[in-house]
């Protein structure tokens, strides 16, 4: 549970960053919005299913899931306690104000890097994790560190793999 709190909270802070570069501002929601969409997107890519699927298969089921927090969170934060924290009802599309297709592709062109930033993080804390376990344990080896970076994750992408 410790991970996973830990993992909510990096990556909820790295939701409200980007979203502060892009929009200039962000909602204190969007860290508890944001986290969550990147726990889920990495619980997802756990299963041997989803990472070794194509890069863009993967896009598309983590573009789904954040669409469909978006859309959960939005019904809450906006239509329900009236806290406006965003409105994409000027925009075509949209369903409610608060999900619309070009926000879906731009969270299906992020996909590679949000899943990139999940496996580091996760990565990150395991190899912690193990730097404090006492030397001369049975089985426990030190972890190599990702073979993959976010260029070839892209180069994949791209190509279709």
């Amino acid at each position: 549970m410790k991970r996973v709190i830990t993992l909510w909270a990096l990556l909820g802070a790295a939701y409200v960053a980007l979203e502060t570069l892009w929009r200039g501002y962000s909602h204190p929601s969007m860290f508890i919005v944001g986290g969550l969409c990147g726990v889920l997107v990495g619980a997802l890519n756990q299963a041997p299913r989803f990472y070794n699927a194509p890069v863009a298969l993967q896009a598309a089921a983590g573009a789904a899931v954040v669409l469909a927090v978006e859309f959960a969170s939005g019904c809450v934060l906006n239509l329900w306690l009236g806290l406006g924290v965003w409105d994409y009802s000027g925009l075509p599309g949209n369903v409610l104000g608060q999900i619309c297709p070009a926000f879906g592709l731009l969270w299906f062109m992020l996909m590679p890097f949000a899943i990139w930033a999940e496996d580091t993080a996760r990565w990150c804390i395991w190899f912690y994790e193990m730097s404090l376990m006492p030397p001369g344990k049975p089985d426990v080896k030190t972890p190599l560190p990702a073979l993959y970076s976010l260029k070839s994750i892209y180069s994949d992408f791209i190509k279709g793999k």
